[in-house]
């Protein structure tokens, strides 16, 4: 068990959160939860004794191992990946390491022997015997082959050192075990890997993470940090979401009629306050108004975008016909032959690999062209499209202002303004550099700039990558109520789920158009035999 006394942590003035007072029992995931920048990732450090609290205490029960995983991919470069996921053990890679120390002396003493026995004891006790299997398994299931298990971590790419260090987190099955974003960087059948884990995982799971399934899938509790507390709640993230909307709605027409009624008793004793007939009605009308009280609603510290995709051109019924292209990257096809075409209003999932699929939407775009074959938008098209890797286009030292009239045919800066406003940059954050933004600043900003298309296609490719929750939400309501047609690739399942009705599976060279929900895709156990995964 870890819990918290009187908790406390400020920058200055600020204050991220204070005299927190919970307790995270075992066999329960408890997903952390607030806007950006309310200190969710600080709480977690604090937990994990990383981060020094301004006053108050973290207390964990004694003989528990806690593990968090860390987000230093160049820590454990000279260290092989296998080895590393065993380092998230600390103790036992100590034991490992002090053994090998001992047999490896040329002059081996009685002492050493001794010594030894206690190490050998000790070492099974911690199932040390399984450790380098273990920690294969965890690997493989993570998507890394045994091929690269002995690799120095510094030879894998980002993404494979994120999944090793995801690896190390879960190495030993942890007392206490902290994940902040673990689901970053992971595919589809990664992710729903790791929800089964957790799922099987008896002990304490504290999770920050933005993806809504992941959340509502692995979750019996939620934290939330607002209003610089940490207040718990039973259920998973969705059923918090349904639950505190309901509260706000309900506290707001109670306080709606609250109003009504002050309004009527007032009216009523300025009327008859003077009347000697009526002096007592009023004053019993006054003493009512008396003990009348407004519930005073706090404004959260969450922020919604206003995501709105109006189409001004209706669309016509051939939206676009794709017919036998083909693209190779480096000497591996990518796809071939692929045939398929897309009518008003529908909604497509296209899924693979990240390199295929990102390719396949550029080639669609019109940013790159196919080895072979066509394809034809059809004349109502107007086409708006999210490009996964949109790093260029913040190139710039022109701030936000300048950035957005680049794309818009109305200049005006109030027009301009508007739009950043919708995607919560106004005041002073409208004129921040367009080249200092964060992650998730800029998805926020390339979604205002398709705003401003107006477009009645949409092809998107990772729409929520570095978006918060209340941001997905938002792009995900607006999608919900976007009447064109779309294309989309992400690895959100709650997301694709909710918008598409046919999916894509492109199996390089092969492919295979399939008209299902997404969810009803992942389970379908035609697709666990082409990846390899026998249901």
């Amino acid at each position: 068990m870890i819990s918290t006394e009187q908790l406390t942590l400020t920058y200055g003035s600020r204050i991220l959160f204070e005299n927190v007072d919970i307790k995270f029992t075992p066999g329960h995931c408890y997903g952390l939860i607030g806007a950006n920048g309310a200190g969710k990732s600080t709480f977690l450090r604090c937990l994990a004794g990383e981060q020094e609290p301004s006053s108050g205490r973290v207390i964990i029960s004694k003989g528990q191992r806690l593990s968090m995983l860390r987000q230093d991919h160049f820590a454990f470069d000279e260290s092989s990946a296998l080895m590393t996921v065993i380092m998230g053990h600390t103790r036992l890679h100590e034991v490992m390491r002090e053994k090998d120390a001992i047999y490896a002396k040329a002059d081996f003493s009685d002492e050493d022997g001794t010594r030894a026995a206690e190490l050998e004891g000790e070492f099974g006790e911690l199932d040390g015997w399984n450790a380098e299997s273990n920690a294969g398994s965890l690997l493989s299931a993570l998507g890394i082959p045994e091929g690269k298990h002995q690799r120095l971590v510094k030879e894998l790419d980002d993404s494979e050192k994120v999944r090793v260090l995801l690896a190390q987190a879960l190495f030993g099955a942890p007392d206490i075990l902290l994940l902040d974003e673990p689901t970053n960087h992971l595919d589809v059948d990664s992710i729903l890997w790791l929800e089964e884990f957790l799922l099987n995982f008896n002990n304490t799971v504290i999770v920050v993470s933005h993806d809504r399934h992941f959340l509502d899938k692995v979750c019996t509790h939620v934290a939330d940090v607002d209003f610089q507390k940490v207040t718990l709640f039973s259920g998973n993230y969705g059923f918090w979401y349904e639950t505190s909307q309901l509260a706000l709605r309900q506290r707001q027409e109670s306080n709606r009629r609250k109003e009504d009624k002050i309004k009527e008793l007032k009216a009523f004793v300025q009327r008859f306050s003077a009347n000697a007939s009526k002096s007592r009605q009023a004053s019993s009308r006054k003493s009512q108004l008396e003990k009348i009280t407004l519930e005073d609603i706090k404004p959260s510290s969450r922020k919604y975008p206003y995501i709105v995709l109006d189409t001004e051109r209706e669309l016509g019924k051939e939206v676009l016909f794709v017919d036998g292209i083909t693209k190779r990257l480096d000497g591996e096809v990518l796809f071939e032959d692929l045939r398929f075409s897309i009518g008003r209003g529908e909604k497509v999932a296209i899924t693979g690999s990240d390199v295929a699929t990102s390719m396949l939407l550029q080639v669609l775009a019109g940013e790159v062209p196919p080895d072979s074959g066509e394809l034809r938008w059809g004349r109502s098209v107007n086409l708006g499209y999210f490009p996964k890797d949109h790093q260029h286009f913040f190139e710039t030292s022109s701030n936000l202002i300048e950035w957005m009239r680049q794309f818009s045919e109305n200049q005006e800066e109030n027009f301009v303004r508007s739009f950043l406003g919708r995607m919560l940059f106004s005041g002073e954050e409208s004129k921040k550099s367009a080249s200092v933004l964060s992650g998730g600043e800029k998805v926020r900003c390339m979604l205002a700039r398709m705003m401003l298309q107006d477009p009645n296609v949409l092809l998107l490719d990772g729409p929520t990558n570095h978006l918060d929750l209340e941001s997905i939400t938002s792009l995900n309501n607006g999608l919900l109520k976007f009447p064109g047609s779309l294309v989309v690739n992400s690895h959100d399942v709650q997301f694709v789920d909710s918008l598409v009705t046919r999916v894509i599976e492109l199996a390089g060279p092969k492919y295979y158009d399939l008209y299902m929900g997404y969810e009803q895709y992942l389970a379908d156990e035609s697709r666990l035999t082409r990846i390899g995964k026998k249901p």
